[in-house]
C-alpha cells in the first residue's frame, strides 16, 4: 500500500484512535524462565496464521521477519511501511505490551484501509517457543532490539543471545538471513559479538556491509528504549549477523531480503 500522511487524532473516528501506552504499561523485566500461561502451537504446522493476522493471508503466504521481543512495536510498524509485500510478527512475552500492539495494529489498519495487514503480534516466549511458529529457514530477519541485559552474572542465562539460542535462530532462518542486534549497553554489545561471531552458522556484517543494509538506520530510533537512548545520550550499538550456509549445504541458496 501507499502510506498517505497521518490523518490528527481529532479527524479519525473512535474506532481509529490509538491505544494509549499509559494504559498498557507493565514493568520492563520478565523472567523468560518462570511458567507462563501462554497458548503456543505444538509445531509450525499448526499456527492460525489468518487467524493471528485477521487480514486475507492466502495458502502459500509465509512470515518472513520476527521481531523478537517487540515491545511497543516501533520495529514492527516501520518493517511494515519498509517490507509492505512481506510479513512480520511481533513476538512479545509481557500481556499488557502484547495487548497495546495488538489494538494500535487494528487502529491503523482502520486509519489507512488497506495497510499493515502485514504484520501481527504474538504473546509468546520466543526462548522457548521459537521453533514451534516457524519452520527450519523459514525466516529471512530476526531481530532482537534492547533487550533486557540481565547484568548479574547469575542472570546471564535469562539473556537473549547464548550459544544455546543462537543454534535455534541458525534453525529458523534461511542462508543468507540475517539477525540484527541493537543495545546501549555496551557490556551487552560485546557479549553479543563474542558469542554470536564465534558461532560457526553466523558471521559478523563488516561495516561497509553494515552501513549499506537499508534497515540499519531504523535499529536507531524506531523503538521506544532506542528513543530513549538518544534521548539521554547514550548510544545505539548494532551488530548484525548473516547466517551461512551449513557445511552440508551445497546448493548456495540465500533468502537475504534487502
Amino acid at each position: 500500500c501507499r502510506l498517505e500522511p497521518s490523518p490528527s487524532m481529532a479527524s479519525i473516528s473512535e474506532e481509529q484512535q490509538l491505544p494509549q501506552k499509559r494504559y498498557f504499561r507493565q514493568r520492563a523485566h520478565c523472567n523468560p524462565h518462570s511458567r507462563h500461561s501462554l497458548d503456543s502451537p505444538s509445531r509450525p504446522a499448526d499456527v492460525d496464521w489468518p487467524g493471528i493476522f485477521a487480514s486475507d493471508f492466502k495458502e502459500g503466504d509465509d512470515v518472513e521477519f520476527a521481531d523478537v521481543g517487540c515491545g511497543y512495536g516501533g520495529m514492527l510498524f516501520a518493517l511494515a511501511e519498509l517490507h509492505p509485500d512481506r510479513r512480520a510478527l511481533g513476538m512479545e512475552i509481557r500481556i499488557k505490551v502484547c495487548d497495546y500492539v495488538q489494538e494500535k495494529i487494528r487502529a491503523m489498519r482502520a486509519a489507512h484501509p488497506g495497510c499493515y495487514g502485514n504484520i501481527a503480534c504474538v504473546r509468546s516466549n520466543a526462548m522457548k517457543q521459537l521453533v514451534n511458529y516457524f519452520r527450519k529457514g523459514q525466516l529471512s530477519k530476526l531481530l532482537f532490539l534492547y533487550p533486557d541485559p540481565h547484568f548479574k552474572r547469575a542472570k546471564h542465562k535469562w539473556r537473549i543471545i547464548s550459544p544455546a539460542l543462537l543454534a535455534e535462530y541458525a534453525y529458523v532462518l534461511r542462508p543468507g538471513g540475517r539477525l540484527y542486534t541493537a543495545t546501549d549497553v555496551p557490556e551487552l554489545h560485546d557479549w553479543i559479538v563474542q558469542h554470536a561471531a564465534c558461532h560457526p552458522l553466523f558471521r559478523q556484517l563488516s561495516p561497509d556491509e553494515l552501513a549499506s543494509d537499508p534497515l540499519t538506520p531504523r535499529l536507531v530510533d524506531t523503538t521506544e528504549e532506542g528513543r530513549k537512548a538518544q534521548r539521554e545520550g547514550r548510544s545505539c550499538l548494532p551488530a548484525v549477523f548473516e547466517r551461512v550456509p551449513d557445511p552440508a549445504d551445497t546448493t548456495g541458496q540465500t533468502g537475504a531480503v534487502q
